[in-house]
């Protein structure tokens, strides 16, 4: 495969940014992904909207490094002072959609990709998977890339995942749980005192769960975080109410799964049933003294723990770090850019930590 430079880089998230491609949606851009990678020379392949190559030199004998960023986007933010496909370069800046989160971790992931493409004498494998969905965790991103890669045999040991964090290493992520809380009563007159509130029975356990401490903590992600954010009940003023609705919101640790949260929880309350929304965005977390974290610190990066969720969530049993170009803070909002210098640091900071992750002879 040629190797890409930067203002290759720059010309195709230029083009990425003018296509839409809202999750969901990202045929435009998988096709443009697709064609640049195999003018470049790339063994690359499609599955859905994910573009996904190997490099030369595969060995089933040698764990097998993911690289790995996504190209759908969420839909604009209203404020936006620009066309928000608008692709050019103003400044020094790629501006529009799409361009911080996370066009800029991708094309510099495509970049390194090509100058180890030949991992005949890494002691890796390399694979690129530029993915969809992963603003939705919908079912043809991720999820379908780590089930057709096990159809095939093809076994990921470790994955860097392109999200924006200034180049730092997130070495973690808390999961989520929002959970639909139901108090049931019986409502009565208020003037007479008659009913059974169910407003005090959701206020117990609203308390309850206030107060509860989890037993484990997570290594890496600390205690379980709970907020109860919503409470609703009550018709009128002088009707006891029989139902009242709560909700939990839940940041999860790797100490639980999900499911075992919702079950400890549900233990807890009184009155309550405590419903889950979903349990699919799920804590992760990689040891600090994991080769691929040792070899972000020695190319300079900070460790933290990332407020934000990812398809890293999706990959259970896979030491990730998500390490990527741009701010977090400038994702989902408008006027969404992301700076050349930021793709050429991000470039740089990448075949350091990929030189320093060559020296270890142990990858676990």
């Amino acid at each position: 495969m040629q190797c890409v430079t930067v203002q290759q880089c720059v010309e195709l998230l230029c083009r990425l940014v003018a296509t839409p491609s809202v999750s969901g949606s990202e045929e435009g851009t998988a096709e443009a992904i697709y064609a640049f990678l195999e003018a470049q020379g790339a063994d690359v392949r499609r599955l859905y909207n994910n573009v996904w190559a190997v490099a030369e030199g595969f060995d089933a004998q040698k764990p097998t490094l993911l690289l790995n960023s996504h190209h759908d986007t969420v839909r604009p933010a209203g404020g936006y002072t620009f066309d928000p496909y608008l692709g050019k370069v103003v400044d020094g800046k790629i501006l529009g959609l799409g361009s911080n989160d996370a066009g800029g971790s991708l094309v510099s992931l495509i970049a390194l990709f090509s100058r180890f493409s030949d991992t005949a004498t890494l002691p890796f494998n390399l694979i690129l998977a530029l993915t969809a969905e992963e603003e939705t965790m919908g079912e043809r991103g991720m999820r379908a890339m780590l089930a057709h890669f096990r159809e095939q045999g093809i076994v990921i040991d470790m994955a860097i995942v392109g999200e924006p964090t200034a180049m730092q290493a997130a070495v973690g992520e808390r999961g989520l749980v929002v959970l639909d809380g139901v108090a049931t009563g019986k409502s009565g007159h208020a003037a007479r005192n008659e009913g059974n509130n169910a407003l005090y029975k959701a206020v117990e356990d609203i308390t309850l769960l206030r107060d509860y401490r989890f037993d484990k903590t997570s290594a890496v992600l600390g205690d379980v975080k709970l907020s109860v954010t919503q409470i609703s009940a009550g018709t009128q003023h002088n009707i006891v109410p029989d139902s009242c609705r709560f909700v939990v919101d839940v940041r999860t640790t790797d100490a639980y799964t999900n499911e075992q949260t919702v079950e400890l929880l549900q233990g807890v309350v009184r009155h309550s049933t405590l419903t889950p929304r979903s349990t699919r965005v799920r804590a992760s977390a990689i040891a600090e003294s994991h080769p691929l974290v040792r070899a972000a610190v020695a190319a300079g990066c900070t460790t933290f723990i990332s407020p934000t969720t990812s398809d890293r969530a999706i990959m259970q049993g896979i030491a990730a770090l998500k390490i990527g170009v741009g701010e977090s803070s400038r994702s989902h909002t408008a006027d969404e850019f992301v700076k050349i210098s930021e793709i050429e640091n991000g470039i740089a900071v990448y075949q350091s930590l990929l030189e320093e992750l060559a020296k270890y002879e142990t990858l676990e």
